[in-house]
């Protein structure tokens, strides 16, 4: 086990931090800095390989598929943080987007001890939120070699759903049971073997990718607008506001009448201002186009 860990990048030694411990507050801050500004360059040279997980996952969510995120630590923590947020930002049921983690929620905020060791327990996890062959699982561990994510993948593949790894070492246990292999190789992490720094933020910027990517793929924003909101709190129905407001130029006040027509629905009071039709026409003409609003207002209107 200790030779396995000495040949991953992400477990070696940095020679930039050698000293750490004799340095400042601000040489330390400074150093994390120069550190982390490596990260963005390392997931850059997967962008292939996220542009297929993209179109993926994308088509897989056309079908009622679902996205599911598995992992152990700070890879389970961040997959499901991400799950989490795609419902508020692109208006998804909490379904389509799930994030599963060793040790279960209890895990999100204190480490259960050896929950990442047993691959059998991923089966089961998976088994319980019903993985299909509909859906794609994205095994997410850092190291490339967790048995708890390795035991996922290989009960995905068994079933027939998608596979996409994700590990910042290039020749990991993920790859072969991987259809996609997103690996950006961040180097050696200042707290040796702290993988929560570089390679949590590469694990969360790809993340990013994923979801943002494939949401945009199926029609939840408008430009760069997220049309799909779901207002929850009083800023996302101000910024609900003010987007309608800005995208059909009318007043803040006309803009929230709209809405409170439309039942909070940035997208449906869109059309409804634009085609001058009822909501229930406009969610079922948004329907009829996938929910592209861009394609929908691109048709002369009868």
């Amino acid at each position: 086990m200790l030779n396995q860990l000495n040949q991953l990048t992400t477990e070696a030694s940095n020679p930039a931090s050698a000293q750490i411990d004799s340095l400042s507050a601000l040489q330390i801050v400074q150093l994390i800095n120069q550190q982390d500004a490596l990260v963005a360059a390392a997931v850059n040279t997967q962008a292939e390989m996220i542009a297929e997980a993209v179109d993926v996952i994308a088509d897989r969510f056309r079908s009622k598929g679902r996205l599911i995120y598995l992992g152990a630590g700070t890879s389970g923590r961040l997959g499901v943080l991400d799950a989490s947020e795609c419902p508020p930002t692109f208006r998804t049921p909490p379904e389509m987007v799930v994030g599963v983690i060793a040790g279960g929620p209890e895990a999100l905020t204190r480490a259960i001890e050896g929950a990442e060791d047993h691959p059998e327990f991923s089966e089961r996890d998976l088994a319980e939120i019903n993985l299909s062959s509909n859906d794609v699982l994205v095994g997410i561990a850092t190291s490339g070699r967790t048995p708890y994510v390795i035991g996922g993948l290989k009960y995905a593949r068994s079933i027939g759903a998608f596979t996409i790894g994700l590990s910042c070492n290039p020749n990991c246990q993920l790859r072969p049971l991987s259809q996609i292999m997103i690996a950006p190789i961040v180097g050696p992490e200042i707290v040796s073997g702290s993988t929560r720094m570089k390679a949590g933020t590469a694990t969360k910027m790809v993340l990013n990718m994923l979801t943002t990517g494939a949401m945009i793929r199926i029609g939840k924003t408008y430009g760069n607008r997220m049309v799909d909101v779901r207002a929850t709190n009083e800023k996302l129905v101000a910024r609900s506001r003010q987007m309608l407001s800005e995208i059909v130029d009318i007043s803040s006040d006309q803009a929230e009448q709209l809405l409170q027509q439309c039942e909070g629905e940035v997208k449906t009071a869109i059309v409804v201002h634009k085609k001058e039709v009822s909501p229930q026409t406009a969610r079922q003409m948004l329907v009829d186009v996938d929910g592209h609003l861009s394609r929908l207002l691109a048709t002369p209107s009868e």
